[in-house]
C-alpha cells in the first residue's frame, strides 16, 4: 500500500509540474492517461488516483470524448505543490506578455536553482480579484519570499492589506516593473524617465516637433514613461499638448475597438509626424493599424517604443528601449535571496534601478529627407 501511495504522489506532483509549466501557453489539455502511464512507467489505476484527487481540488476537468484539461483560472491562483526544495518562493506575474516574462523567469532560474528553491508561479491577468485570490492562497503557506509585478499599480490597490499581512509575518516582498508606492518594499526596474528622454531626443534631433504618444494610465511604468516624455519635450523647448496624448487602460490593448480608436486618434492630430508607444503590445497594435490604413513606418509616421520584449527588433528596425527581462530576473533573485539569508524585510535600500538600453533602428525619419520621401 505504501508503494502505491508513493507512486500516486509521484504522478500527482508530475501533473502539477506540467500544469505549472504550461500556465503561459494556450494549451490547457493534459497528456492522455496512456501517455502518462508510459512516461512515468506506472499503472493506469495509479494515474487515475492522481487524476481523481486533482479533479476533486478543481485543478482539472474531464471532457467526454475530448480529454482532460486543467482549469487555468484555478491554476493561476493556486499554490501547486510540485517540489521538495527547502525554500519556497512565489513569483506573481500579470501573464500578459509571454516573451518578457519568459526572459524574466530564465533570469530568476539562473540564480535560484530548482534543487535549492521551489519557484511557484502565479498569474493575475492584471486583475485585482485574481491578485487577491492568489495572495489569500499563499499567505498562510510556508513561503520564504515573493517577487511581484503589481496589478494596475498606478491606481489605489484594494489588496494592500494582504501585502501588509505578509510583511507583518516577516516575509520579504520585492517588486519589479509595477510597484505600489504605499508599500515600503524594494523594487527592481528600469529608469523609465531616462529612457523616455533618450527616445524623445532622438525624435527631436531628427526634426520632429509634433509627437503623439499612447500610454496606459493604470500602469505605473507607463505613467513614469509619460512623465519622462513630458519633461523631455519641455527641455527641448517643445510645448506639450494634451490632445497629442491618448490614454487607455491595460485591458484595452487586446480589444479590437481600441485598435479602431487609435486611427481615430491619429486623424485628430493630423500634424503628428511621430508616435511614442508606451510598451511592446501597444506598439504592435499601432503598427497593425497603420498597415491596415496603408501607412508605412517611417515614411508616413516615425515610431519609437518602450520595453521591446520580443526577438526581431533588428528585422523590424524599431528604435526602442529594450526590455531587460533576463537582467531584471537575475538581479531581483539575487536581492531576494540576500534579504532572506540576512533576515531583512521591506528595506528600500535593496531597490535597484537599471539604466535603459536603447536600440537605434531605422524607424525615425529625418524630417526633410528627400531620399525617404522618394522611396515612399
Amino acid at each position: 500500500m505504501e508503494v502505491l501511495n508513493r507512486k500516486w504522489e509521484r504522478v500527482y506532483r508530475w501533473i502539477l509540474a506540467y500544469i505549472d509549466r504550461n500556465k503561459f501557453s494556450g494549451n490547457l489539455k493534459l497528456p492522455s492517461e496512456n501517455d502518462i502511464c508510459r512516461y512515468l512507467k506506472v499503472s493506469r489505476d495509479t494515474v487515475r488516483c492522481a487524476m481523481k484527487q486533482l479533479e476533486k481540488e478543481g485543478l482539472i476537468r474531464r471532457v467526454q470524448g475530448s480529454g482532460t484539461y486543467f482549469n487555468k483560472d484555478v491554476s493561476m491562483s493556486a499554490a501547486l505543490d510540485s517540489g521538495t526544495a527547502e525554500r519556497k518562493i512565489g513569483l506573481i506575474l500579470q501573464g500578459q506578455d509571454g516573451d518578457a516574462e519568459a526572459e524574466l523567469i530564465r533570469g530568476i532560474r539562473s540564480v535560484i536553482k530548482d534543487d535549492q528553491v521551489d519557484l511557484r508561479i502565479f498569474l493575475t491577468d492584471n486583475k485585482f480579484a485574481n491578485e487577491r485570490r492568489c495572495l489569500q492562497t499563499v499567505m498562510h503557506q510556508d513561503f520564504q519570499g515573493f517577487i511581484v509585478d503589481g496589478v494596475k499599480a498606478s491606481m489605489a490597490s484594494p489588496n494592500l492589506d494582504c501585502y501588509q499581512e505578509i510583511q507583518r509575518r516577516g516575509i520579504p516582498v520585492i517588486f519589479f516593473n509595477n510597484y505600489y508606492q504605499n508599500l515600503h518594499c524594494p523594487r527592481v526596474g528600469v529608469n523609465n524617465n531616462s529612457g523616455a528622454k533618450e527616445l524623445i531626443r532622438l525624435l527631436v534631433s531628427a526634426g520632429h516637433r509634433d509627437i503623439a504618444g499612447i500610454f496606459v494610465y493604470d500602469n505605473y511604468q507607463s505613467v513614469e514613461k509619460f512623465q519622462g516624455m513630458f519633461a523631455a519635450l519641455l527641455s527641448c523647448g517643445i510645448e506639450f499638448r494634451d490632445d497629442y496624448i491618448k490614454w487607455c487602460i491595460s485591458n484595452e490593448a487586446h480589444d479590437e475597438r481600441f485598435a479602431r480608436s487609435i486611427w481615430k486618434f491619429l486623424k485628430s492630430v493630423p500634424r503628428a509626424t511621430a508616435i511614442v508607444c508606451c510598451n511592446y503590445r501597444i506598439y504592435r497594435l499601432v503598427r497593425q493599424v497603420l498597415q491596415m490604413q496603408g501607412k508605412r513606418v517611417p515614411w508616413d509616421y516615425s515610431m519609437v517604443c518602450f520595453d521591446y520584449s520580443a526577438e526581431g527588433k533588428e528585422q523590424e528596425g524599431i528604435t526602442c528601449s529594450v526590455y531587460q527581462g533576463y537582467k531584471i530576473g537575475c538581479r531581483i533573485a539575487e536581492l531576494l535571496m540576500r534579504m532572506i539569508e540576512r533576515g531583512e524585510r521591506g528595506n528600500r535600500d535593496y531597490s535597484l534601478i537599471l539604466r535603459p538600453e536603447i536600440y537605434i533602428g531605422n524607424s525615425i525619419k529625418q524630417m526633410g529627407d528627400r531620399t525617404l520621401a522618394s522611396e515612399g
